[in-house]
């Protein structure tokens, strides 16, 4: 008898997983930051990424540059920058490198 109750709920279980595993693919991946950005730039969308750090990287004297990150949909980079604990993000307009916020100052 307890092999049989041990079956049935190893069918159970798997019977389960094969119905949760179509559902996690039902959504198509989010591209990738770098995907889209490349993308924006070989369209002619979006500046390129090095033409914008050349113009704001220079105005953060005093702070580090971290990165960019691109924000999904928005055209919009946030160059990040540090100096000692501060943390001070710069959301810059990916199609025409205009400043368009300032955060932690």
């Amino acid at each position: 008898m307890r092999n049989a109750s041990q079956s049935r709920f190893l069918v159970a279980v798997l019977a389960a997983g094969s119905v949760l595993v179509p559902a996690a693919g039902a959504h198509p991946p989010r591209p990738r930051e770098q995907d889209e950005a490349f993308r924006g730039r070989e369209q002619g969308r979006f500046m390129p990424l090095r033409a914008i750090e050349d113009r704001i990287v220079p105005r953060m004297r005093g702070f580090d540059y971290l990165g960019p990150e691109l924000e999904h949909g928005a055209a919009r980079y946030r160059l990040k920058f540090m100096r000692g604990q501060q943390v001070v993000w710069v959301d810059v307009d990916a199609r025409t490198g205009e400043i368009l916020a300032r955060s932690g100052f």
